[in-house]
């Protein structure tokens, strides 16, 4: 084997899914799906994964293994889309780099090294899914989940703790870290809202007894904070409750932001329930009121995207989890969303169509008898 031809195999490769076109597929005619993903642990930089010295790494192996690359936060910055990952490891370990595309769909490659994130506290053993918010304070705000081992429970290897972690950034180059958000419960998904209410911070939450099991959380939490530089949560109130047998039944989540709309913030969120194959994820949406977020305005019935194809297969099957979502100007909309753990997809839509599906979907009536109902009272009107 020749080390120059195959860094010049391993080049050309790289440089074609980097310049790869992705073209929309028609769908549901809410919102578009994408061929390709976004990103991909192939994505990753040459430099992270090969030592490209032909003295210190003569067959040209890859010493470091990127092994997926998903759950994404996002914001259109200096008129670049811009995705903050969480890249996975061989061994395990998340940590997160900025990719930037000027197209939104495709052409996403990674910045040269990846995000640094200052410790605080005991060291974190694993980070995740950030959370990005452009807050109307000046700062730009990451919220992301910190895993540290579980050291009530030393003897069983997988009892972890988990935290919010609270970063914020001007450039996305330099991070300052900032102490954990403060809960009586651990917090996993928790997402920094992008306006003052009443002269306060507001979060949305997921308070959970376990580091898996929601337990006694009933939900999606909402709770006001007087600083993100020394955030307590003291009180909760559940906006997006979790349901017996619906898609939300075991937990949920809020994923990014809300986006502002006029007829009341968009949200996107995940809903998870137990099934004979494990655990499945899908997205749902809601609505909420613009003078009072916590007023949930409309509420449309089942999931807005599950798992379709290869989205099914990865390393934690029938999963979909979207924490990022960028709307343009002109009111197209972005969703990032990350497939079974293993991958970064695209999909497209707009303020307009979403606003559509979440004000006329009829909601879940709980019941069989009343899902037939909204059949049949849709077929009467197509009569």
């Amino acid at each position: 084997m020749d080390f120059n031809d195959r860094l010049s195999r391993l080049n050309k490769a790289h440089e074609e899914l980097l310049r790869r076109v992705n073209t929309a597929v028609e769908g549901n005619g809410i919102f578009e799906r994408y061929t390709n993903p976004v990103l991909t642990a192939d994505h990753a930089p040459l430099q992270w994964r090969y030592d490209l010295n032909p003295k210190t790494n003569p067959f040209l192996m890859e010493r470091i293994g990127v092994h997926a690359v998903m759950n994404s936060g996002a914001i259109k910055w200096n008129g670049r889309y811009l995705l903050v990952a969480r890249v996975e490891g061989n061994d395990r370990k998340s940590f997160f780099a900025v990719a930037e595309s000027p197209s939104g769909v495709d052409n996403f490659r990674f910045w040269p090294r990846p995000v640094t994130i200052p410790e605080w506290g005991e060291p974190a053993t694993n980070v995740y899914d950030m959370r990005l918010t452009a807050h109307e304070d000046g700062w730009i705000y990451g919220i992301f989940c910190v895993e540290r081992k579980d050291r009530s429970n030393p003897s069983d290897l997988s009892a972890a703790v988990a935290a919010a972690g609270i970063v914020r950034t001007r450039d996305f180059l330099t991070w300052e870290r900032l102490p954990d958000l403060k809960s009586a419960s651990q917090q996993r998904n928790v997402v920094l809202h992008p306006e003052f209410v009443d002269g306060k911070y507001a979060l949305y939450t997921r308070p959970q007894d376990g580091f898996i099991d929601a337990g006694s959380g009933g939900g999606i939490g909402w709770a006001l904070v007087d600083s993100m530089e020394n955030a307590v949560v003291t009180s909760e109130k559940i906006i997006s409750s979790r349901r017996y047998h619906t898609i939300m039944e075991v937990k949920n989540g809020e994923g990014p932001h809300p986006i502002r709309t006029d007829k009341g913030w968009l949200h996107l969120a995940h809903g998870v329930r137990g099934c004979a194959s494990g655990l499945r994820y899908v997205l749902y949406m809601y609505m909420t009121a613009l003078e009072d977020p916590t007023r949930v305005i409309a509420s449309p019935g089942g999931f807005f995207m599950a798992p379709e194809g290869g989205e099914y297969v990865g390393d934690v099957m029938n999963v979909l989890f979207s924490n990022g979502w960028i709307c343009d100007p002109d009111g197209k909309v972005f969703i990032y969303y990350a497939s079974s753990d293993t991958r970064l997809h695209v999909a497209t839509s707009t303020v307009d169509r979403l606003v559509d599906y979440c004000l006329n979907t009829p909601e879940d009536g709980l019941r069989t008898g009343l899902s037939v109902e909204a059949i049949n009272r849709l077929i009467d009107r197509n009569l």
